[in-house]
């Protein structure tokens, strides 16, 4: 065995190398994941209205009472808010519109569910719950640093 080589001073190891983030990183990366976790999932619902159209929600919405043209909104919450979202531009405004829109699709197409459970014991609306509650918890929290409009304005 070797002594010498184990007995040898070593070089310290830099301590920036190994710090932790401080916490204001962390938060703006976990306000960044949570941005486009939810602006991506509900990108995803406007991309395939893209190809199928709205008329479905017209029709709910003339059902409901509503003009139908209000269903082309569904691209301003589905489309415009979640590419904002994802951005961190007007970020706070982007999370309320998908709020709002969240709440009209409960309200139209999920009622019956709203107090339902499923045969595993999970809410029957979890994914509209999910998209709800972390868009409201954006408009809560702004974009961080991470994000195009950064902190400053009210509205990021």
């Amino acid at each position: 065995m070797n002594t010498v080589a184990a007995n040898t001073p070593r070089a310290p190891i830099a301590s920036s190398s190994l710090a932790s983030p401080s916490p204001a990183a962390l938060d703006d990366a976990g306000k960044l994941l949570l941005r486009v976790t939810i602006g991506v999932l509900v990108l995803l619902h406007g991309i395939f209205k893209l190809s199928a159209g709205v008329g479905f929600i017209g029709g709910m919405l003339a059902k409901a009472g509503l003009p139908g043209g209000l269903a082309y909104l569904v691209y301003v919450g589905e489309i415009v808010a979640p590419l904002l979202l994802i951005a961190g531009f007007w970020t706070r405004a982007a999370a309320g519109v998908i709020v709002i829109n969240m709440i009209v699709a409960l309200g139209l197409v999920h009622m019956a569910d709203l107090f339902a459970l499923t045969k595993q014991g999970g809410w029957a609306l979890e994914l509209q719950g999910l998209y709800l509650f972390g868009a409201l918890t954006v408009v809560l929290l702004g974009a961080g640093r991470l994000s195009v409009g950064g902190t400053n304005g009210r509205w990021n």
